[in-house]
C-alpha cells in the first residue's frame, strides 16, 4: 500500500483549519460572558475580550463568581468556557 501525500493539500486544510481556529476566542468570549451571573450588570460589562485570545474579568468579585458563588453559575465562567472551547476545537479538527 502506497499513501502519496502533496505538500499543497496539506497546506489547504491547515490554512482551512487557522481560519477556523480564529473565531474561537470570540465565540469563547461570548460565551463566558453569557455564563457570567447577573445582579446589577456589572459583572457582565466589566469583562473584555483582550486581543488576540485574554478574557479579563477585571472586577473586584471574580474570582468569588468564578468559583460558584452565585446560583446563577454554580460552575463558575471559567470550566465551562474550557469545556466549549475543547468542543469548538474539536469541531473544528473533525471537520476538516
Amino acid at each position: 500500500m502506497r499513501i502519496i501525500v502533496k505538500k499543497q493539500d496539506v497546506e489547504r486544510k491547515l490554512a482551512r483549519i487557522n481560519r477556523r481556529l480564529k473565531t474561537v476566542p470570540r465565540k469563547s468570549y461570548e460565551f463566558f460572558k453569557d455564563k457570567t451571573p447577573i445582579d446589577s450588570g456589572n459583572a457582565k460589562k466589566s469583562t473584555k475580550l483582550i486581543k488576540p485570545a485574554t478574557i479579563n474579568a477585571n472586577y473586584p468579585y471574580a474570582d468569588r463568581l468564578d468559583n460558584g458563588w452565585s446560583r446563577q453559575a454554580p460552575f463558575g465562567m471559567s470550566l465551562p468556557t474550557m469545556l466549549y472551547i475543547k468542543s469548538l476545537v474539536k469541531k473544528v479538527m473533525l471537520r476538516s
